[in-house]
């Protein structure tokens, strides 16, 4: 693939993902508990409700929302804490520019990753 057609591919995603970005993670007030119903604007085809008492579920919840999200949605569906927590696997499952476009805005995610098990 010629690098001159994926570049412009990739900025336009970059800044779709900054454009919702929250101010602060704080601003990430959703539940922490029980279970989530996305709207179909976020979710448009298969499972739409979600088991935040799950791990698996939990994490699908926050890759789907992050990915197809407004900024609205990240604010009422994300809790920061749970991001933070789930940050470390979270991060290889999204896309290569949700997690650039969030770890440069919020540093403090990166630093919840742990470190390369080759550097030991």
């Amino acid at each position: 693939m010629d690098v001159t057609t994926t570049a412009p591919r990739a900025e336009v995603l970059r800044d779709r993902y900054r454009s919702r970005l929250p101010e602060c993670l704080d601003e990430l007030a959703g539940p922490v508990e029980g279970t989530v119903d996305l709207p179909l604007h976020v979710v448009w085809s298969g499972r739409t409700s979600y088991s935040l008492d799950r791990p698996k579920s939990r994490m699908t919840l926050y890759r789907t929302v992050l990915a197809e999200g407004l900024r609205e949605d990240l604010a009422a569906f994300l809790h920061h804490r749970l991001l933070a927590e789930q940050w470390p696997v979270l991060s290889r499952l999204v896309s290569p520019y949700i997690r650039e476009v969030w770890e440069n805005a919020f540093p403090e995610l990166s630093r919840t990753a742990p470190a390369d098990e080759t550097a030991a």
